[in-house]
């Protein structure tokens, strides 16, 4: 007796559609598993046997062997648990009269038969959609996520009896259609409670117009990651179809929430420099999205940079330039998004003091060394660098109100809806993206401009891929002025995020 069911599997963000065949023969009672199943489906034979029984069904006492079609694709998680039982009891007649062919399962078994939740929902039923199911049966812990998809009938169960007992059409579930709520960010941290740094908040303010990578380089307590914690405050919201390619690489991940699956909010990832490089850019056996796909169209932030491992920023350099990470294994090969805003900082030295007030303790090749953990190419690929001063005392005791990140945040929000009408239709969102093509089209300076930047170039002995970024940044600020073309002023204050160098020339 052969049974057949569907179900979905995910290399990356994008699914296919896998065939749960079972075919129930004659010869020793078995279980086996082929098509190329991890060690969480292997290990599903006893989850889905035990779930059977305790259900109140018999178990065949037959042969099972169970393929996972196409077996060229590598396939692993528990969401299959569901859809093996589901053929098996049908190939046993415990189910009959079900057509299968726009229909999916997923879900996890428990030993009594209930059915658990899992990660990965929401992708897997926009992948379901798109490749034609109109139906998907899932764990009612699933129910709100898969609800933001519409155009899809979403029937969730508890237990394994329960969905029996609907196939069967003993039973009707309703499928209760969840109000998707949209609230705006809350932020837990403003701009006003910064005192002075008036030239930070600047860089930062031009940073977040365009997305633009940012190093924060200074001593001890200046406030550089109390400034970094509040940049998510003055960042645009997310518009929808933004929310949803977040949503779907953090439910691959596990990282939502039930009661409120939907994230509205940029994401602010900050991961401690002992991560390693899997955990920066993902992957493991069955790749998993990684730090920077996480803080995809958010921020990541890299505090204390030189006590990061230096093979574990360099990965980063690709996934900054093309904006994607794409993880080989020997059976698959995912790719995840991750245009992230990158936000860095670090001490000038391994004591912080050197170039402030405070005397430096270290020597001329301790600071040499400590600056040189940050490679060339790396810094490169950073468009402002800007130096944090020590907060002076008169700034601290001013009663003066600081400019609340509200205020802020519509002048980036005025600067990025220029970017998005200039670039629409483009697939990019921010100056920040622009290609060499784009920035020959859209970064074009007059002959006072050209004189500025080549004197510079010369003498900063800038590299191709500095041109472009300063260009980039220049381009912001020109928006940040309403101004249609980029001006002197404009170019100059981009060059400037770039000079770290005449102080720190240990870079």
């Amino acid at each position: 007796m052969l049974s057949i069911v569907k179900s979905v599997a995910l290399q990356g963000l994008e699914g296919f559609i896998v065939d749960v065949q079972v075919d129930l023969s004659g010869g020793i009672p078995n279980i086996d598993i082929i098509g190329l199943p991890d060690t969480s489906i292997r290990e599903s034979n006893e989850r889905v046997r035990t779930a059977i029984k305790n259900s109140g069904f018999e178990f065949p006492s037959r042969k099972i062997i169970i393929n996972l079609a196409p077996a060229t694709k590598r396939k692993g998680g528990s969401c299959f648990d569901l859809s093996m039982a589901i053929a098996i009891l049908r190939a046993g007649n415990y189910i009959k009269n079900f057509e299968s062919d726009h229909t999916v399962f997923l879900g996890e078994l428990s030993l009594n038969g209930s059915v658990n939740s899992i990660n990965g929902v929401l992708p897997m039923c926009i992948e379901a959609m798109k490749l034609g199911i109109k139906r998907v049966i899932l764990p009612e812990g699933n129910a709100k996520e898969a609800s933001i998809i519409s155009g899809l009938e979403i029937i969730p169960i508890n237990n394994l009896k329960q969905a029996v007992q609907y196939l069967n059409g003993m039973i009707e579930i309703k499928n209760e259609k969840y109000s998707l709520k949209i609230s705006k960010f809350n932020a837990e941290f403003d701009f006003s409670e910064i005192k002075g740094q008036k030239n930070i908040k600047r860089a930062i303010e031009v940073a977040a117009s365009g997305g633009h990578n940012c190093l924060m380089i200074g001593a001890p307590g200046s406030g550089k990651t109390m400034i970094a914690k509040r940049i998510p405050t003055i960042l645009p919201d997310l518009s929808f179809d933004e929310s949803l390619e977040v949503t779907k690489i953090h439910s691959i991940s596990g990282n939502i929430q039930s009661d409120n699956p939907f994230l509205v909010a940029r994401p602010f990832r900050a991961p401690h420099h002992t991560i390693s490089k899997t955990a920066l850019v993902g992957g493991g056996a069955n790749p998993k999205p990684g730090e920077i796909s996480l803080a995809h169209f958010g921020v990541l932030f890299l505090d204390e940079l030189p006590e990061f491992e230096s093979s574990t920023l360099e990965v980063l350099r690709g996934p900054i330039e093309d904006g994607k990470i794409t993880i080989s294994r020997s059976n698959c090969v995912s790719t995840y998004p991750c245009k992230f805003m990158l936000v860095a900082s670090m001490n000038p030295c391994p004591c912080g003091y050197y170039g402030s007030e405070k005397e430096c303790s270290c020597s001329t090749n301790s600071i040499r060394r400590y600056l040189r953990k940050i490679s060339g190419p790396l810094m490169d690929r950073i468009d402002i660098q800007v130096e944090v001063s020590s907060v002076k005392y008169v700034d601290l005791n001013s009663k003066k109100e600081e400019e609340p990140s509200a205020r802020i945040k519509k002048r980036v929000e005025q600067a990025r809806k220029i970017q998005l009408d200039r670039y629409k239709n483009m697939n990019i969102y921010s100056n920040s993206e622009l290609t060499p093509a784009m920035i020959e089209k859209y970064c074009k300076l007059d002959s006072k401009c050209k004189d500025v930047l080549e004197k510079t170039f010369n003498k900063m002995k800038f590299s191709a891929r500095a041109y472009g970024r300063i260009l980039k940044v220049a381009r912001t600020i020109a928006d940040l002025d309403s101004s249609e073309n980029i001006q002197v002023k404009h170019l100059l204050e981009a060059i400037q995020y770039r000079s770290l160098d005449k102080k720190y020339n240990y870079l």
